[in-house]
């Protein structure tokens, strides 16, 4: 029996990175001899073993053959047989087709150190074209080493577009699909991610209302940046800087969806995209499965981030809608994800990344000033007409915060 560090340790460790998990390739055993030796099965589609005492993943060395269209349509081989290099060259990028062995000799057949050298996320051979997750993992990728300057290989990008005219990334399932843009949302440029999907056409056919985005003018008093898409992208990254949650960040990418469907005459205004935004999230949040902790926080930010932008000018009546049109009262803390995506939104424009966000705090105080009503003294004080005595005391509250803001 051999085993191997392989994959992302091995490309991490090389680049300097902390190494979170480990996994690890055997040549030269059989899945009962590994039983035998204690390790635990756990391989749905190939033989995927977990040490007795570490739990860390041991597979078998293993070959693919292609027999189906889509990310499953792949036959895989394991036996004592099978080489390690067989084994790397099935993988997607030559930074990922990289071993190490006991002593710790680097196993380098595809040239993984060379790319790792010129930051080029390059892939390994045309068998990546049989998978089209790989698509998605080399955009990943692309997101997370970009703060090291890497970016995608000319002759990979033109091979991600034959797999896309092909037809190859249509046939990706909506939850794979969610699974690799969730986990590339949440790295650290994953602005880099949408632009690598756009260069080769695959953003257009998996998330089609994002792609449209680009090209789409705002007006520049406010949006120096002009481009609706770059704007999006800008939001997005801001999220990342502040480490912000999935659904924040999810949240962050999705508020002005509307904006691509403004009929020309109103631009580059977009009146009512608020409502048009709400539409097309649900739309796609249906269509690719997202979690409905992502998706009500976008629906929500969606539909409110432009009255929280001018909650400062806002009539107790209005300021009372968006409130309880978000929530705030029953979900105080996804309240804050609402204004934390709002601030995002503001900050992610051109010359704004610093600058004061002021209906952040102030909506902050004007839930504080709701919840300090005692909701069951009201409720007995009018009981024939509980609902109404609720809003108007509510109403009373907003009101005399808003002057005392004035005036402060």
């Amino acid at each position: 029996m051999k085993v191997y560090s392989v994959g992302g340790a091995v490309r991490d460790e090389l680049l300097g990175l902390a190494v979170t998990d480990r996994d690890y390739v055997v040549v030269g055993m059989t899945p009962h001899e590994m039983i035998k030796a204690g390790f635990r099965p756990v391989g749905a589609d190939f033989p995927v073993f977990l040490h007795p005492d570490t739990h860390e993943e041991y597979a078998l060395a293993r070959t693919e053959r292609k027999v189906a269209p889509g990310y499953k349509g792949f036959v895989f081989h394991a036996a004592p047989t099978v080489t390690l290099e067989q084994d790397l060259a099935r993988r997607d990028l030559t930074i990922n087709a990289m071993a190490k062995d006991a002593n710790g000799h680097i196993i380098d057949p595809h040239g993984g150190q060379a790319d790792l050298h010129h930051k080029s996320l390059r892939h390994v051979g045309d068998a990546f074209r049989e998978d089209p997750v790989r698509i998605l993992r080399t955009a990943r990728f692309a997101a997370r080493l970009a703060p090291l300057g890497f970016t995608v290989a000319d002759e990979t990008t033109a091979l991600m577009r034959e797999m896309v005219a092909a037809g190859e990334v249509d046939a990706l399932v909506p939850e794979r699909v969610w699974t690799e843009l969730a986990r590339g949302i949440m790295e650290a440029t994953p602005s880099r991610m949408f632009e690598v999907l756009r260069s080769c056409g695959a953003l257009a056919r998996i998330a089609p209302e994002i792609d449209r985005l680009w090209g789409v003018p705002q007006a520049k008093a406010s949006h120096p940046e002009i481009d609706t898409g770059v704007h999006v992208m800008m939001v997005l990254d801001y999220a990342a800087s502040i480490q912000a949650s999935l659904p924040v960040r999810f949240a962050a990418l999705t508020h002005d969806l509307g904006k691509a469907v403004t009929p020309p005459q109103y631009l580059p205004r977009h009146p009512g995209h608020e409502v048009k935004s709400v539409e097309l999230v649900a739309a796609m949040s249906a269509r690719l499965k997202i979690p409905a902790e992502c998706r009500d926080l976008a629906v929500t930010v969606a539909r409110w981030h432009g009255d929280i932008h001018n909650a400062l000018s806002l009539s107790g009546e209005k300021l009372l809608a968006l409130l309880d049109g978000c929530d705030a009262l029953r979900r105080a803390d996804r309240f804050a994800d609402v204004l934390t995506s709002a601030a995002c939104d503001h900050h992610g424009r051109l010359g704004f990344g610093s600058t004061p966000y002021p209906p952040r705090t102030y909506l902050s105080r004007a839930l504080g000033r709701l919840q300090s009503l005692d909701f069951g003294e009201i409720a007995n004080a009018h009981p024939a007409n509980v609902a109404d005595a609720i809003v108007l005391a509510k109403l009373h509250a907003l009101q005399q915060f808003i002057e005392e803001e004035q005036q402060t």
